[in-house]
């Protein structure tokens, strides 16, 4: 998880983005802060279907192949 003084960071550097505009040095650290948010949220989403199970009414379980894969791939690990 991304601490607090990050995400600050970047909701910062964006306000200032649009009211004055940011340096090169700038530009570089909001980009950099921004991939740390989005590995961060795409690794917190993987982890979420790794423990996903789909349940039809019926009750079978119709969870894809696919995330059945993710799923085995992280038992190995």
């Amino acid at each position: 998880m991304l601490s607090q003084d990050k995400i600050e960071r970047i909701n910062s550097l964006a306000k200032k983005a649009k009211d004055t505009g940011l340096t090169e040095k700038e530009k570089q650290e909001q980009k950099e802060l921004r991939e740390e948010y989005l590995n961060n949220v795409r690794s917190s989403f993987k982890n979420q279907f790794k423990s996903m199970t789909v349940v039809d009414p019926k009750g079978n379980d119709v969870t894809p192949k696919k995330v059945k894969d993710l799923q085995e791939r992280n038992k190995k690990h």
